[in-house]
């Protein structure tokens, strides 16, 4: 039975224009990720996390193997796919309700509707910008929000369209410690209210063990699937228990396969 995102023996290169060989990215990168799954990708720098997000989403197309999202190979971007990014990338000219819906404006139906349905839509987003703790907050222009606020936000702009699939490409680094903890918990209890598939790249072995039901862990480039390690930890999770000893156990073991990759 195929996962709900299946990556089947890729390898991607990037070429420069002009170049004959390029750099090989990843090479034999194969993973399966089911329906309502959370699922990080932990490993060494440079060893092909984002270029995973960008061929789950199609951004990007392997030069061999094969990439599927709901059964349907991909050929062009994924219009089921929300995406955050450690930079939240607001629009400081738009207010930040307008922000949240801007994939609106571009993601069919919701684009074909958005215009005799604006009234709705904005409720929808107030209503999620709510549940992240920016209740009242559409208002106000992003460069007048933190940066853990900015970030809620931003979370919110990849949740509006109600995507089967959520990528989460260091969503969190930027921050400090407390926020992020902060925004550790608001992501569980987004996934646990609406069910979406999760795939989050991180550096941070912490975050990957509260938030993930299943953890990949990447080779040095070119990246490949080396170690799969199930989070046992039964949901929902509190922060208490990234003080345990499994919870700690857990990260010594990812920390000593990222170790022995990077060698």
């Amino acid at each position: 039975m195929m996962g709900f995102v299946e990556i089947e023996d890729v390898s991607l290169r990037y070429r420069a224009q002009g170049a004959e060989e390029g750099t090989l990215a990843v090479s034999g990168l194969s993973l399966s990720v089911e329906q309502g799954e959370f699922v990080a990708v932990v490993g060494p720098s440079g060893c092909g996390k984002s270029s995973l997000m960008r061929l789950a989403t199609g951004l990007h197309f392997p030069t061999t193997g094969k990439v599927s999202v709901a059964g349907v190979p991909v050929t062009g971007p994924v219009s089921v796919a929300g995406m955050a990014f450690q930079n939240p990338v607001m629009l400081p000219w738009r207010l930040t309700l307008d922000n949240v819906l801007l994939p609106l404006e571009v993601v069919q139906p919701h684009r074909a509707r958005l215009r005799r349905n604006r009234a709705e839509y904005r409720a929808q987003a107030e209503a999620l910008l709510a549940t992240v703790g920016l209740a009242g907050q559409g208002g106000k222009y992003p460069w007048q929000l933190s940066g853990g606020m900015q970030q809620r936000a931003s979370l919110c702009r990849a949740l509006i369209h109600d995507p089967a699939l959520v990528m989460l490409d260091e969503p969190f680094g930027a921050l400090d410690a407390f926020t992020r903890e902060e925004l550790w918990c608001v992501m569980r209890d987004l996934h646990a209210q609406k069910r979406f598939t999760a795939i989050l790249v991180t550096h941070d072995l912490r975050e990957a063990v509260f938030l993930a039901d299943r953890i990949f862990v990447m080779s040095a480039r070119p990246g490949r699937v080396i170690t799969v390690r199930d989070v046992p930890m039964p949901r929902p999770r509190d922060l208490s228990v990234t003080y345990t000893p499994e919870f700690s156990e857990i990260v010594h073991e990812l920390r000593g396969h990222i170790a022995e990759a990077r060698a």
